[in-house]
């Protein structure tokens, strides 16, 4: 080859070498910001529920784990006061600051009757009762009744960020409500049958850091993440039971979780996906509002997700409108059906080519 060719051979590769490069090191920097961009995220409040455990144990559980049933969400006045009786609430913040996660002291007057009013809910979600706001009102104590709507917002907000449990009102005349599941685990959520808890909030919790991670999880990441929640593996939770055989064997066998071991591993590892329940239950962008609330924001706020999850959405509205079309499509190709009411004999030696 001549010498000039192979000059302009030679210039040609380093040219495509250092493209490739500038492409590798924009996609390995996009990973990473990905990553970063990860949200430092508040674990829900679970000490919502009393729970027994060794007098140290529970102290400092209590220090730890006792988290908000915050007042503050996107669009309420800066300053909120709430007055009863023997009630005297205020929460401030300043107008231009963004919406934080408020944590409620352990001094906080109406934590209690939160927690109290919480358990009733659970006890008559797991009997499907109906609920009203007088029977709520009888476990609210007195001195606090003029604060049961900031009670009953806390209370809600746990249900729903705890137990994937929402609080509606389904007669406002009569001011009854129902708890509807996000998700339709069975046994109402508790997923075996007898005492516990509704697991739906873990498991939205779950789909979530799935999401987050690129829509496959590390085991790792996952016991990173609940561990934040003092979920701890092999450790029984007094809301969740054992969390290892929930989420890598319960769950599983649900079809809400998938569970593989990492092509190639050696030793063996494990991720997570979502299951084809989770996908036909819910939505990236579900699962996203409920991070948002969870983080007291919205769900644009986490920027590269919220647009991929509207991707989906808009994605899922194709498919739905393309099965329907073929629905159309197939059901305009039968023959005109048989009459309903019964032919007199006369009309079936008429019309008996029409139906074979």
């Amino acid at each position: 080859m001549p010498r000039g060719q192979k000059s302009k051979l030679h210039t040609h590769e380093k040219h495509h070498q250092a493209q490739g490069g500038i492409q590798h090191r924009r996609t390995a920097q996009a990973t990473a910001a990905k990553e970063k961009e990860f949200p430092s995220l508040v674990p829900p409040p679970l000490s919502v529920l009393p729970h027994r455990e060794p007098a140290a144990r529970s102290r400092n559980t209590l220090k730890t784990s006792q988290r908000a049933l915050s007042t503050k969400s996107a669009g309420v006045s800066p300053t909120r006061s709430y007055k009863g009786a023997n009630c005297k609430i205020e929460k401030k913040q300043s107008s231009s600051q963004a919406p934080l996660t408020t944590v409620q002291s352990q001094g906080d007057p109406l934590t209690e009757t939160t927690g109290v009013l919480v358990q009733f809910l659970m006890y008559m979600y797991k009997r499907k009762k109906l609920i009203t706001k007088a029977n709520m009102l009888k476990i609210v104590n007195k001195k606090y009744k003029n604060c049961f709507p900031e009670i009953l917002r806390r209370a809600s907000f746990s249900l729903e960020v705890v137990f994937g449990v929402d609080l509606k009102e389904v007669d406002s005349t009569k001011h009854s409500y129902t708890l509807v599941s996000k998700m339709d685990l069975p046994n109402n959520g508790t997923v075996s049958r007898g005492r516990g808890f509704p697991k739906t909030g873990l498991l939205m919790n779950i789909l979530g850091v799935i999401f987050m991670k690129g829509n496959c999880a590390t085991e790792e990441n996952i016991w990173e993440f609940l561990n934040k929640m003092r979920v701890y593996a092999g450790k029984r939770h007094f809301i969740f039971g054992e969390p290892r055989k929930l989420i890598t064997q319960d769950l599983v066998k649900l079809k809400y979780l998938e569970y593989r071991q990492v092509a190639n591993s050696d030793p063996a590892r494990y991720e997570f996906l979502w299951g084809p329940r989770a996908h036909a239950e819910t939505s990236k962008m579900k699962v996203l509002e409920f991070w948002a609330k969870i983080n007291h924001t919205v769900p644009s706020a986490f920027h590269s997700w919220y647009e991929e999850a509207l991707q989906d959405e808009e994605e899922q509205v194709k498919a739905t409108v393309a099965l329907q079309a073929e629905a159309d499509a197939t059901a305009s190709e039968y023959p005109r059906e048989c009459p309903t009411v019964p032919p007199t004999p006369n009309e079936v030696e008429v019309d008996s080519s029409h139906c074979g």
